[in-house]
């Protein structure tokens, strides 16, 4: 054990890992293990047939400010990522703890003409700029429109713009952002695990003038 300059204690490294020589599921299994929590997003889609879809996506984040820009990861060619090629538009919601067991039921793997709405008798309300529905239960939803993706193979990353939100009220603090403890989102970890919101803690980004003046 050992310090770094700014006298953080530093571990040593007991594992050298090359995904290149790691088999897919290997290393796939190990990431999301490492990279944790992650946000998920709960896609709405509709097919060109008019099929609507409901799936859960773990690598979600946002992508740009100006405009308004979210992404998801479909790992593997996944009716969400078919229906978003064939008709531009997808709803994100997101997922909170009540909510939780019913994220994961739309997980399975339910045919293509069999959508998850229908599979599991989910009640939609309609989206105020896109095509596919919204969830009834959620009460966050992001509605967006396709913007392009980034094809890697085995996986594809789609961006949407965010052209409508819908937030339930009861969420919302006095500054006109969501609360994290009244909305309660849930994660996911590595293998089966999910998470919950636990302590919250607030750092102020100090400005650098204040940092000189203060040393």
């Amino acid at each position: 054990m050992s310090l770094s300059a700014a006298g953080c204690i530093i571990e040593p490294v007991t594992s050298e890992l090359d995904p290149a020589e790691m088999g897919t599921r290997e290393s796939y299994a190990l990431l999301n293990s490492i990279i944790v929590p992650r946000p998920i997003a709960w896609v709405s889609t509709i097919s060109a047939a008019g099929v609507a879809n409901l799936a859960p996506h773990s690598f979600f984040t946002i992508s740009s400010v100006d405009p308004p820009v979210v992404q998801f990861t479909s790992v593997g060619h996944k009716d969400s990522l078919r229906n978003v090629r064939e008709t531009g538009e997808f709803v994100v919601h997101i997922v909170t703890r009540e909510l939780a067991e019913l994220c994961n039921a739309t997980s399975t793997d339910f045919p293509a003409e069999l959508g998850e709405y229908e599979a599991l008798e989910l009640a939609t309300v309609p989206s105020h700029a896109v095509a596919p529905p919204r969830l009834a239960a959620a009460n966050v939803a992001l509605e967006c429109r396709s913007v392009g993706e980034h094809d890697f193979g085995g996986s594809v990353v789609s961006f949407g713009q965010v052209v409508w939100i819908g937030v339930d009220e009861s969420l919302l603090a006095g500054d006109g952002q969501v609360d994290i403890r009244a909305l309660q989102p849930v994660s996911r970890l590595g293998r089966d695990e999910w998470g919950e919101v636990g302590e919250v803690f607030t750092l102020r980004r100090e400005p650098y003038q204040e940092w000189k003046e203060r040393r």
